[in-house]
Protein backbone atom coordinates (compact mmCIF):
# COMPACT_ATOMS: atom_id res chain seq x y z
CA UNK A 1 0.00 0.00 0.00
CA UNK A 2 1.58 3.09 -1.06
CA UNK A 3 -0.93 5.60 0.52
CA UNK A 4 -0.57 6.15 4.40
CA UNK A 5 -2.51 3.72 6.93
CA UNK A 6 -2.74 6.79 9.39
CA UNK A 7 -2.90 10.67 8.28
CA UNK A 8 -2.94 13.86 9.44
CA UNK A 9 -3.35 17.29 8.27
CA UNK A 10 -2.81 20.21 9.78
CA UNK A 11 -4.74 18.47 13.43
CA UNK A 12 -5.23 20.71 16.42
CA UNK A 13 -6.35 20.33 19.22
CA UNK A 14 -7.36 23.32 22.14
CA UNK A 15 -8.87 23.35 25.23
CA UNK A 16 -9.69 26.96 26.46
CA UNK A 17 -6.60 28.76 25.74
CA UNK A 18 -4.42 25.78 26.15
CA UNK A 19 -3.20 24.22 23.11
CA UNK A 20 -2.47 20.25 23.18
CA UNK A 21 -1.34 19.93 19.31
CA UNK A 22 -1.00 22.63 17.29
CA UNK A 23 -1.43 21.86 13.54
CA UNK A 24 0.40 18.66 13.55
CA UNK A 25 0.91 16.77 9.90
CA UNK A 26 1.86 13.44 10.24
CA UNK A 27 2.37 10.18 8.47
CA UNK A 28 1.86 6.50 9.32
CA UNK A 29 2.95 3.70 6.70
CA UNK A 30 1.38 0.50 6.04
CA UNK A 31 3.36 -2.10 8.24
CA UNK A 32 5.63 -0.04 10.00
CA UNK A 33 6.66 0.38 13.82
CA UNK A 34 6.49 4.09 14.22
CA UNK A 35 7.71 5.47 18.12
CA UNK A 36 5.78 8.82 18.86
CA UNK A 37 8.08 9.69 21.43
CA UNK A 38 8.43 13.31 23.57
CA UNK A 39 8.18 13.73 27.01
CA UNK A 40 5.07 14.20 29.77
CA UNK A 41 2.04 16.17 28.18
CA UNK A 42 3.81 16.89 24.95
CA UNK A 43 0.49 15.55 22.85
CA UNK A 44 0.98 12.02 22.31
CA UNK A 45 -1.99 10.86 23.83
CA UNK A 46 -3.91 13.30 22.42
CA UNK A 47 -2.75 12.48 18.86
CA UNK A 48 -3.69 9.09 19.54
CA UNK A 49 -6.83 9.80 20.69
CA UNK A 50 -7.74 11.57 18.17
CA UNK A 51 -7.34 8.79 15.69
CA UNK A 52 -8.62 6.42 17.91
CA UNK A 53 -11.94 8.35 18.15
CA UNK A 54 -11.82 9.45 21.51
CA UNK A 55 -11.12 12.81 20.93
CA UNK A 56 -12.37 15.45 18.83
CA UNK A 57 -9.62 17.54 16.42
CA UNK A 58 -10.70 21.38 17.24
CA UNK A 59 -9.22 21.71 13.53
CA UNK A 60 -7.64 19.97 10.56
CA UNK A 61 -8.49 16.20 8.99
CA UNK A 62 -7.17 12.60 10.75
CA UNK A 63 -7.53 9.79 8.65
CA UNK A 64 -7.42 5.78 8.72
CA UNK A 65 -7.23 4.03 5.86
CA UNK A 66 -8.09 6.55 3.87
CA UNK A 67 -11.54 7.09 5.61
CA UNK A 68 -12.31 10.17 8.14
CA UNK A 69 -11.93 9.34 11.23
CA UNK A 70 -15.31 11.45 12.02
CA UNK A 71 -17.46 10.73 8.87
CA UNK A 72 -16.65 7.19 8.84
CA UNK A 73 -16.06 6.57 12.49
CA UNK A 74 -17.89 3.16 12.37
CA UNK A 75 -15.13 2.23 10.08
CA UNK A 76 -12.20 3.45 11.34
CA UNK A 77 -13.20 2.44 14.88
CA UNK A 78 -13.02 -0.81 13.99
CA UNK A 79 -9.74 -0.31 12.66
CA UNK A 80 -8.01 1.05 15.39
CA UNK A 81 -6.60 -0.90 18.65
CA UNK A 82 -5.90 0.74 21.11
CA UNK A 83 -4.13 -0.17 24.25
CA UNK A 84 -4.48 3.15 26.95
CA UNK A 85 -2.16 4.50 29.31
CA UNK A 86 -4.62 3.77 31.93
CA UNK A 87 -5.48 0.56 33.55
CA UNK A 88 -9.75 -0.65 32.84
CA UNK A 89 -11.28 -3.49 33.64
CA UNK A 90 -14.54 -4.77 34.29
CA UNK A 91 -14.30 -6.60 37.80
CA UNK A 92 -16.67 -8.89 37.34
CA UNK A 93 -15.44 -11.30 34.95
CA UNK A 94 -12.86 -13.82 33.88
CA UNK A 95 -9.89 -12.86 31.77
CA UNK A 96 -11.34 -15.04 28.70
CA UNK A 97 -15.04 -13.71 29.33
CA UNK A 98 -13.27 -10.01 29.38
CA UNK A 99 -11.77 -10.73 25.67
CA UNK A 100 -14.76 -12.35 24.55
CA UNK A 101 -16.20 -9.36 25.49
CA UNK A 102 -14.35 -7.29 23.93
CA UNK A 103 -14.36 -9.03 20.36
CA UNK A 104 -18.37 -9.23 20.70
CA UNK A 105 -18.06 -5.12 20.85
CA UNK A 106 -16.83 -5.05 17.49
CA UNK A 107 -19.56 -7.75 16.08
CA UNK A 108 -16.25 -10.43 16.14
CA UNK A 109 -16.65 -14.49 17.45
CA UNK A 110 -13.55 -14.85 18.90
CA UNK A 111 -12.17 -17.92 18.12
CA UNK A 112 -10.94 -20.40 20.56
CA UNK A 113 -7.19 -20.42 18.63
CA UNK A 114 -6.96 -16.70 18.13
CA UNK A 115 -7.97 -16.33 22.09
CA UNK A 116 -5.08 -19.14 23.17
CA UNK A 117 -2.84 -16.99 20.70
CA UNK A 118 -3.21 -13.92 22.92
CA UNK A 119 -3.37 -16.05 26.14
CA UNK A 120 0.11 -17.34 25.19
CA UNK A 121 1.25 -14.39 24.00
CA UNK A 122 0.54 -12.11 27.09
CA UNK A 123 1.37 -15.15 29.45
CA UNK A 124 -1.70 -14.92 30.67
CA UNK A 125 -2.88 -18.95 30.03
CA UNK A 126 -2.55 -19.37 33.98
CA UNK A 127 -5.21 -16.38 34.56
CA UNK A 128 -7.81 -17.97 31.74
CA UNK A 129 -10.20 -18.61 33.92
CA UNK A 130 -8.84 -15.78 36.84
CA UNK A 131 -11.22 -12.85 38.05
CA UNK A 132 -10.20 -9.61 36.51
CA UNK A 133 -9.89 -8.22 40.00
CA UNK A 134 -7.46 -10.90 41.33
CA UNK A 135 -4.91 -9.78 38.58
CA UNK A 136 -1.81 -7.99 39.35
CA UNK A 137 -1.11 -4.39 38.07
CA UNK A 138 1.31 -5.90 35.12
CA UNK A 139 -1.55 -9.06 34.57
CA UNK A 140 -4.48 -6.26 33.93
CA UNK A 141 -1.99 -4.10 31.53
CA UNK A 142 -1.27 -7.31 29.33
CA UNK A 143 -5.13 -7.69 28.92
CA UNK A 144 -5.53 -4.04 28.40
CA UNK A 145 -3.36 -5.09 24.83
CA UNK A 146 -5.32 -8.65 24.80
CA UNK A 147 -8.71 -6.21 24.35
CA UNK A 148 -6.93 -4.21 22.27
CA UNK A 149 -6.01 -7.39 19.49
CA UNK A 150 -9.35 -9.06 19.74
CA UNK A 151 -10.69 -7.83 16.63
CA UNK A 152 -7.32 -7.96 14.60
CA UNK A 153 -7.12 -4.25 13.96
CA UNK A 154 -5.23 -2.96 11.13
CA UNK A 155 -3.83 -0.50 12.71
CA UNK A 156 -2.58 -0.63 16.63
CA UNK A 157 -1.86 1.88 18.98
CA UNK A 158 -0.04 0.91 22.16
CA UNK A 159 0.29 3.88 24.73
CA UNK A 160 2.84 3.20 26.95
CA UNK A 161 2.15 -0.86 27.01
CA UNK A 162 4.88 -2.08 29.18
CA UNK A 163 4.61 0.27 31.90
CA UNK A 164 4.97 -1.75 35.25
CA UNK A 165 5.70 -5.06 33.11
CA UNK A 166 8.84 -7.22 34.12
CA UNK A 167 11.77 -7.59 31.83
CA UNK A 168 11.42 -11.30 30.68
CA UNK A 169 7.59 -10.31 29.61
CA UNK A 170 8.62 -7.40 28.06
CA UNK A 171 10.81 -9.02 26.00
CA UNK A 172 8.40 -11.29 24.85
CA UNK A 173 5.77 -8.69 23.97
CA UNK A 174 8.59 -7.19 21.75
CA UNK A 175 8.74 -10.66 20.17
CA UNK A 176 4.74 -10.28 19.73
CA UNK A 177 4.60 -6.72 18.54
CA UNK A 178 7.66 -7.45 15.66
CA UNK A 179 5.13 -10.55 14.62
CA UNK A 180 2.09 -8.36 14.08
CA UNK A 181 4.12 -6.28 12.27
CA UNK A 182 5.19 -8.83 9.78
CA UNK A 183 1.22 -9.86 9.56
CA UNK A 184 0.90 -6.60 7.89
CA UNK A 185 -0.13 -4.76 11.18
CA UNK A 186 0.69 -0.81 11.24
CA UNK A 187 1.79 -0.21 15.11
CA UNK A 188 2.31 3.20 16.89
CA UNK A 189 3.81 2.86 19.93
CA UNK A 190 4.63 5.78 22.68
CA UNK A 191 6.84 4.70 25.80
CA UNK A 192 9.65 6.31 28.29
CA UNK A 193 11.58 3.28 27.65
CA UNK A 194 13.80 4.74 25.44
CA UNK A 195 15.27 1.45 24.66
CA UNK A 196 12.66 -0.15 23.82
CA UNK A 197 11.58 2.60 21.20
CA UNK A 198 14.90 2.03 20.07
CA UNK A 199 14.46 -1.90 19.52
CA UNK A 200 11.35 -1.65 18.13
CA UNK A 201 11.00 1.27 15.76
CA UNK A 202 11.36 1.44 12.42
CA UNK A 203 10.89 5.41 12.27
CA UNK A 204 10.93 7.97 14.92
CA UNK A 205 8.53 10.73 15.57
CA UNK A 206 9.36 13.44 18.53
CA UNK A 207 7.07 15.55 19.69
CA UNK A 208 6.98 18.50 22.56
CA UNK A 209 4.30 21.15 23.04
CA UNK A 210 1.99 19.78 20.58
CA UNK A 211 4.15 20.10 17.61
CA UNK A 212 6.01 17.39 15.50
CA UNK A 213 9.72 18.15 15.76
CA UNK A 214 10.81 15.29 13.67
CA UNK A 215 10.09 12.19 11.55
CA UNK A 216 12.87 10.37 10.84
CA UNK A 217 14.05 6.51 10.14
CA UNK A 218 15.08 5.49 13.30
CA UNK A 219 19.10 4.15 11.93
CA UNK A 220 19.30 7.46 10.06
CA UNK A 221 18.51 9.23 13.07
CA UNK A 222 20.88 7.77 15.30
CA UNK A 223 23.53 8.25 12.50
CA UNK A 224 22.95 11.31 11.86
CA UNK A 225 22.30 12.68 15.43
CA UNK A 226 24.58 10.31 17.62
CA UNK A 227 27.22 8.06 15.72
CA UNK A 228 30.03 6.33 17.19
CA UNK A 229 32.78 7.28 19.96
CA UNK A 230 36.31 5.45 20.40
CA UNK A 231 37.64 5.57 23.82
CA UNK A 232 40.98 4.40 25.07
CA UNK A 233 41.57 4.37 28.49
CA UNK A 234 45.29 5.56 29.49
CA UNK A 235 47.57 3.66 32.13
CA UNK A 236 48.94 7.35 32.86
CA UNK A 237 47.40 10.26 32.21
CA UNK A 238 48.35 13.09 29.10
CA UNK A 239 48.72 16.06 29.52
CA UNK A 240 48.98 17.22 25.91
CA UNK A 241 47.02 15.15 23.43
CA UNK A 242 49.42 13.46 20.43
CA UNK A 243 49.07 15.53 17.41
CA UNK A 244 48.16 12.99 15.11
CA UNK A 245 44.96 12.10 17.59
CA UNK A 246 44.06 15.90 17.61
CA UNK A 247 44.12 15.93 13.80
CA UNK A 248 41.12 13.86 13.73
CA UNK A 249 39.27 15.66 16.45
CA UNK A 250 40.29 13.69 19.58
CA UNK A 251 39.87 14.84 22.93
CA UNK A 252 41.43 14.37 26.40
CA UNK A 253 38.91 13.47 29.09
CA UNK A 254 38.94 12.70 32.57
CA UNK A 255 41.89 14.84 33.28
CA UNK A 256 43.62 13.35 30.80
CA UNK A 257 43.04 9.96 31.84
CA UNK A 258 40.54 8.65 28.36
CA UNK A 259 41.06 9.56 24.85
CA UNK A 260 37.67 10.32 23.03
CA UNK A 261 37.28 10.42 19.21
CA UNK A 262 34.15 10.30 16.73
CA UNK A 263 33.73 8.09 14.60
CA UNK A 264 34.72 9.00 10.58
CA UNK A 265 31.89 9.08 7.96
CA UNK A 266 30.96 5.35 7.57
CA UNK A 267 32.14 4.99 11.26
CA UNK A 268 35.59 3.82 10.80
CA UNK A 269 38.14 4.12 14.04
CA UNK A 270 40.88 2.99 11.64
CA UNK A 271 42.78 6.31 11.63
CA UNK A 272 42.53 7.21 15.25
CA UNK A 273 43.94 3.58 16.31
CA UNK A 274 46.64 3.82 13.84
CA UNK A 275 47.20 7.33 15.44
CA UNK A 276 47.14 5.94 19.12
CA UNK A 277 49.51 3.28 18.07
CA UNK A 278 51.92 5.28 16.38
CA UNK A 279 51.91 7.52 19.48
CA UNK A 280 52.75 4.76 21.84
CA UNK A 281 51.61 5.78 25.20
CA UNK A 282 50.07 3.39 27.67
CA UNK A 283 46.71 1.91 26.82
CA UNK A 284 44.80 0.38 29.57
CA UNK A 285 41.05 -0.23 27.43
CA UNK A 286 39.88 0.52 24.36
CA UNK A 287 35.79 0.50 23.81
CA UNK A 288 33.21 1.79 21.63
CA UNK A 289 30.00 3.39 21.75
CA UNK A 290 27.29 3.88 19.98
CA UNK A 291 24.88 7.04 20.78
CA UNK A 292 21.85 5.60 22.01
CA UNK A 293 18.43 6.76 21.03
CA UNK A 294 18.28 8.56 24.11
CA UNK A 295 21.53 10.63 24.17
CA UNK A 296 19.53 11.62 20.54
CA UNK A 297 15.91 12.61 22.54
CA UNK A 298 17.68 14.32 24.91
CA UNK A 299 19.89 16.39 22.32
CA UNK A 300 17.09 17.04 20.46
CA UNK A 301 14.67 18.34 23.16
CA UNK A 302 17.82 20.17 24.10
CA UNK A 303 17.56 18.64 28.18
CA UNK A 304 14.46 20.20 28.85
CA UNK A 305 12.64 17.96 31.41
CA UNK A 306 9.27 18.88 29.75
CA UNK A 307 7.21 20.55 32.02
CA UNK A 308 3.51 21.26 33.02
CA UNK A 309 1.72 20.06 29.90
CA UNK A 310 -1.82 19.02 29.43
Amino acid sequence: MSEPVVRLRGVSKRYGDFTALDAVDLDVAHGEILALLGPNGAGKTTLISIVAGLVRASAGEATVLGRDVVRDYRFTRRAVGLVPQEINFDPFFSVEETLRFQAGYFGVRLADDRLEEILVALDLVGKRHANTRSLSGGMKRRLLIGKALVHEPRVLFLDEPTAGVDVRLRQQLWAYVRLLRSRGTTIVLTTHYLEEAEELADRVAVIDRGRILLVEEKDRLLERQGGKTLRITLAAPLAVLPAGLAALGARLAEGGRAVEVDARPGGSFGPALAAAAEAGFPVGDVETRRASLEDVFVSILGGEAGGDRR
